[in-house]
């Protein structure tokens, strides 16, 4: 059988999808999607489309939005900003990232983002606009104005795994802290069709928020070998504020409609190491009047992988009356840079392949020297095992010693140094014994 080249795969990855969203829009969907619609219309509240700052909910793309949006549970690369921000104490490399998601209506999101991690603390950044292009007509149909609709969030993140250890991996804890401007461009008189100045900066606005969320790692029905814990659960309260908006205007600055906060509990679950399963429950909250919150939403994500530097994702969510369904890849390129190329059928939308195309690319940077440290811990441990089957107690505490002093929590170590004691005080007490009779 012919092998496919390392390096068509990312040509091979984007014409899949792009194929598979055609192939949607050729077809004459309006049936099911009707369908779809009435078999959900239960789902959508009459809550729905009251809250400001709506690209709070928007995902930047690449691998969360792959997976349904249900990454709560998950959040093992750059984008735990937007769904965890306990995650980046636990991340396995320093990331910087890039996204671009292709929205509805002439709409996108862009996104640059970064985290690092120092042994159990975690820090991540991001800056994140979306923009609607804003024109204006007269009676005549003449356009007379033209700008961009934005929505601009900065986001800084800091987060700690406590009570980390060998065995029990720790509870990660961490928080964002959130900045959004609303920039809504000026418009023009009706009568003389000349912009008026500052009419835009009275519907602005400026909203600060805040995300908390915790992660648990576990080992559970696990049928490979890696030092990563195969099952993940997370929670998470997003977007916790309020806004504010008539900057300039007659009337003065004033509270504005709620944020989109919710609450989220989401699990991920790794059974082989190719095969990752991922699931998430949100409830959305109104904290100015938590009796008119909006209907929940569910989703759940899978992903397979190919071959070391190819996965193939989908998912599927379901959030008001109408559900995405999302087609996805991954890939390497160069070893250090990590692609997505995602495509959503939404169904609030036309089937257009063109509209929800995103694109993500991840560089990694290292780990800081973890893998160069954890070889040496290893080292040490594998020596300490050799000396203690020769018999060498001291040797071997030495050897277990030297483990403690790079990793104090690593309790095979400390397990091994008690063990070898207890050797050294038997064959004592054997002598002693020996001597008195």
């Amino acid at each position: 059988m012919m092998k496919t080249p390392a390096k068509l795969v990312p040509l091979l990855s984007f014409f899949l999808i792009l194929t598979a969203g055609g192939t949607l829009c050729a077809l004459d969907l309006t049936e099911v999607t009707t369908k779809l619609s009435e078999a959900f219309s239960s789902l959508t509240g009459d809550n729905e489309g009251t809250t400001a700052y709506r690209s709070l909910s928007i995902p930047s793309g690449g691998r969360a939005e792959s997976l349904g949006s249900a990454y709560t549970g998950l959040s093992d690369d750059i984008s735990y900003l937007e769904y965890n921000p306990a995650a980046s104490s636990i991340m396995g490399q320093t990331e910087t990232a890039v996204f671009h998601n292709a929205w509805i209506s002439d709409s996108a999101m862009e996104t640059l983002a970064g985290t690092v991690r120092l042994n159990n603390a975690g820090f991540g950044a991001a800056i994140k606009c979306f923009y609607v292009p804003f024109s204006e007509y007269n009676i005549f149909g003449e356009r007379v104005a033209g700008s961009y609709y934005t929505e601009t969030t900065a986001i800084l993140n800091a987060s700690y795994n406590f009570l980390a250890g060998y065995y029990f991996k720790g509870i990660a804890a961490g928080f964002n802290v959130k900045a959004v401007w609303r920039g809504v461009p000026d418009y023009t008189d009706n009568d003389t069709d000349a912009i008026i100045s500052g009419s835009g900066l009275a519907q602005s606005g400026l909203a600060f928020a805040g995300d908390i969320g915790v992660m648990m790692r576990f080992n559970a029905g696990k049928f490979y070998i890696d030092r990563e814990p195969n099952l993940r659960i997370g929670m998470n309260l997003l977007n916790a504020g309020a806004g504010i908006t008539g900057f300039g205007s007659s009337s003065g600055i004033q509270l504005d409609d709620p944020l989109p906060t919710s609450a989220a509990v989401g699990v991920s679950y790794r059974m082989i190491k190719p095969l990752l399963f991922t699931a998430e429950f949100r409830q959305p909250l109104n904290l100015q009047d938590i009796s008119e919150y909006q209907m929940w939403s569910a989703g759940a994500g899978v992903s397979v992988s190919i071959t070391s530097f190819f996965d193939v994702l989908g998912g599927f969510l379901i959030k008001g009356g109408n559900p995405r369904i999302s087609l996805g890849s991954e890939f390497v390129l160069m070893k250090k840079i990590q692609m997505n190329v995602n495509y959503t059928l939404d169904l609030t939308s036309s089937v257009n392949p063109v509209n929800h195309i995103s694109l993500s690319a991840k560089i990694k940077l290292g780990d800081n020297g973890r893998a160069e440290k954890q070889k040496l811990i290893d080292q040490y441990y594998n020596e300490g095992l050799a000396s203690f089957a020769k018999g060498d107690f001291p040797a071997a505490i030495q050897s277990w010693q030297q483990v403690l002093k790079l990793d104090k929590l690593y309790d095979p170590a400390k397990d091994g140094i008690k063990s070898a004691q207890n050797q050294i005080m038997l064959f004592q007490r054997i002598r002693d014994a020996q001597f008195l009779n």
